[in-house]
């Protein structure tokens, strides 16, 4: 990208984005970083179940390590993603009942994700483009239509009735025409 003045750091960013689970390993960072903070909360707000010291720190650091490592290496997103979901529940016994559930909740969503990404996926089209597509093929569509109306010469066209009465009016001719002619 440096070597390359045309394009800016946005267009460089979404593009690495895209190649990544990128929403589920924030995702399940934050919910890390939640979760060691509420650790670091005062004494009167902290709730201490379950097992104390060690494994409080443990479990969100490690759904930290998880999260920036499914961002920085997605071909191991499945392995990180199921570890990071059973942390997350973990920090449920262990972290004051998974920092408040938002922790817990911030974790099991973002390896969720982290989970259901597609590496060999085409990037999403936004709304606007999409719009934009469609309005230049109805564009071509009706040119084309009235190109071709334009090009066939009208001619009169009748109903169905009105043919019929027509043709029910030559075969009444012509059968009186074949009795004079008998006659």
């Amino acid at each position: 990208m440096p070597g390359r003045p045309d394009q800016d750091p946005r267009s460089g960013f979404q593009r690495w984005r895209a190649d990544r689970p990128f929403w589920g390993g924030l995702l399940l960072t934050l919910g890390g970083v939640e979760v060691l903070l509420t650790e670091k909360a005062s004494l009167k707000v902290i709730m201490h179940i379950g097992m104390q010291g060690l494994a409080g720190y443990l479990l969100p650091g490690l759904m930290v390590l998880l999260g920036l490592l499914t961002l920085f290496n997605p071909a191991q997103r499945l392995f990180y993603s199921i570890t990071g979901v059973l942390l997350s529940l973990g920090t449920w016994v262990t972290s004051n009942l998974g920092g408040f559930f938002v922790g817990l909740l911030l974790g099991t969503v973002g390896s969720c994700l982290a989970f259901g990404w597609l590496p060999d996926q085409e990037p999403r089209v936004r709304r606007r483009q999409r719009r934009k597509a469609a309005r230049e093929a109805r564009e071509v569509r009706e040119s084309a239509e009235k190109r071709e109306t334009e090009e066939t010469p009208q001619t009169p066209r009748l109903d169905r009735e009105t043919a019929a009465e027509g043709a029910l009016h030559e075969e009444t001719q012509a059968g009186q025409r074949q009795a004079v002619e008998s006659a």
